[in-house]
């Protein structure tokens, strides 16, 4: 039977509009919890209600000068605005938004050098209101702003995005912001892009959000309608079918002005499928592939404008040897509409994968051993050697070769040799997401995908975490794990915290690592000297040699 079949067969759509949780789950305690995340099955119709508030707001700050929005968050409390500042980007006259989702000092350092503290304004984005990035970075921030207009005055420049009652609300009023943004305790950071958490860095950025949530709602009423008409249904069986028949590297292949909606994608998919062994891995293109190169196991996603003839030609070609499911937006703006299609999809393929896809169990576990290491009950995998700098460790099911590798391109060889038909490569990055660093290692990945035929993802760390990391834990034993990081000596000391935030980055990484090795997981870490881009290429350069020898 397909998936479309096994979907009315269960009433699987009807159900989930009723809110029925056992769609999910026998567990009754686990239906309660789940229950409890269907909040966003209409959150586009209930969208417009906030519309007054968000122009009002809008209004405010460009009357009070505001010439940056720093929204300081994690995961799903920042991926959609991120995304939509991306490909919509920012209104004429209003706000430039930047996401700092990172620990990275480096990148901090960087971005705070390039701001005028009188023209920022901060959203402070934290659904469970503890989030240990965000409220980090917020320490640092709210000093530099105060130390530039004075406390009163700085307190007047943050916002908070968070769920009613939250300890983050609690801070609020501590600290004297301007506000609370209140968004509803019944939708999951990952399925919350029509809450304010999306809603509302677009809006004070100037993003026309009545015609993106007009659009998200067309599609929010198609998705009520038969699996065999209905949009997210489609989809779901589509992702299924394919998972059923070995075809589980979910390969997202965009227009150029559409790529960084692949980040979007990613955690949805990720963490709401990638558990209990099972899993669909996401997998984002920067370029466009070769599909002759690909292997049997992908499902190729177009995502592409009307008006991007070479991608359509190229899907065209696509679908001779691979499962193609193309989607076509007039503009950036249909972005509401593939929010709501996903999200619906992504629900429905958790029925028909057996999966819970509304938990994350294995993101808390990360957390937990990165506390471990900063308190200093545990610690990292100890590294085997060091290579002019480069402290090499290999861990969990990737055993510490004899001899040990006599170089880090020795040592990358031995990585990929770990490697088994239908894995994947992942590299995990320790850096700034900016040009600079992405760009050799999306050119290593190329390189290492064309000449192995297997998916490679590029994961910048600890957005990750956020995101596939729980697959990588949760989900088939079928990845092959490179860590990146380097001892660099930017550094901030994060008010009221015993560490700073290098420690902070650092332990991330490294709980991480805890974390694949107890999940046996094939691991290699690579400690760079520093953390300058031209260490990074380097890296990347070493990378593309090992698979050409």
């Amino acid at each position: 039977m397909g998936a479309i079949e096994r979907l009315v067969e269960a009433d699987a759509v009807e159900r989930l509009l009723a809110r029925d949780a056992s769609l999910f789950t026998d567990d009754v305690d686990t239906r309660i919890a789940v229950g409890q995340r269907l909040g966003w099955l209409d959150l586009a119709s209930k969208a417009p209600a906030r519309f007054p508030l968000l122009a009002n707001l809008a209004s405010a700050l460009r009357e009070e000068g505001a010439t940056d929005l720093l929204l300081l968050g994690m995961g799903g409390s920042s991926l959609a605005p991120l995304v939509m500042s991306r490909i919509i980007g920012n209104a004429a006259g209003y706000p430039r938004l930047h996401v700092l989702d990172t620990t990275s000092p480096i990148a901090v350092s960087k971005l705070l050098q390039t701001l005028d503290p009188a023209g920022v304004f901060v959203i402070v984005a934290s659904k469970s209101g503890t989030t240990i990035e965000p409220l980090s970075l917020y320490a640092i921030v709210r000093g530099w702003l105060d130390d530039a207009l004075g406390r009163p005055a700085a307190g007047r420049r943050c916002i908070v995005i968070t769920d009613p009652g939250s300890p983050l609300e609690k801070l609020r009023q501590k600290e004297v912001m301007r506000l609370t943004l209140s968004a509803p305790p019944t939708v999951g950071g990952r399925y919350s892009a029509l809450t304010l958490f999306g809603l509302a860095p677009a809006a004070l950025t100037g993003i026309d959000v009545e015609a993106l949530v007009a659009r998200a709602s067309v599609m929010e009423a198609a998705c009520k309608s038969s699996p065999e008409q209905n949009p997210g249904a489609q989809l779901a069986a589509w992702i299924a079918d394919g998972h059923a028949e070995g075809r589980d590297k979910l390969t997202i292949v965009a227009s150029p002005a559409l790529r960084p909606f692949g980040l979007w994608v990613e955690q949805l998919i990720a963490e709401s499928l990638g558990k209990d062994g099972k899993g669909v891995v996401p997998v984002v293109e920067t370029a466009l592939p070769d599909a002759a190169a690909y292997g049997p196991d992908r499902l190729v996603a177009v995502v592409r404008l009307a008006a991007d003839g070479s991608l359509a030609e190229w899907a065209t070609s696509a679908r001779a040897g691979h499962d193609v499911f193309e989607l076509v937006l007039e503009d950036g703006l249909d972005l509401g509409a593939e929010f709501v299609r996903w999200e619906f999809a992504t629900a429905l393929a958790g029925f028909l994968l057996g999966v819970n896809p509304f938990d994350e169990p294995n993101v808390a576990e990360a957390k937990a051993a990165t506390n471990d290491i900063l308190s200093g009950s545990a610690s990292a995998p100890r590294a085997c050697c060091d290579l002019d700098g480069t402290w090499i460790t290999f861990a969990g099911a990737l055993a510490q070769p004899e001899p040990l590798p006599a170089s880090s391109i020795d040592a990358c060889r031995r990585w990929l040799a770990s490697a088994r038909p239908g894995d994947y490569f992942a590299l995990l990055a320790y850096v700034p997401d900016d040009a600079a660093y992405r760009e050799p290692l999306d050119h290593a990945a190329a390189a290492l995908r064309d000449a192995t035929g297997m998916p490679v993802c590029v994961e910048i760390g600890p957005r990750y975490l956020h995101s596939t990391g729980q697959l990588h834990k949760g989900g088939p034993d079928t990845g092959v794990f490179l860590l990146v990081t380097a001892r660099d000596r930017t550094d901030f000391l994060i008010p009221g915290q015993r560490f700073t935030l290098a420690a902070l980055h650092r332990a991330q990484a490294e709980g991480d690592l805890v974390t694949l090795a107890r999940h046996g997981r094939r691991a290699m870490r690579l400690d760079l000297p520093s953390g300058g881009a031209e260490t990074i290429a380097a890296l990347a350069d070493d990378l593309v040699t090992a698979t050409r020898t």
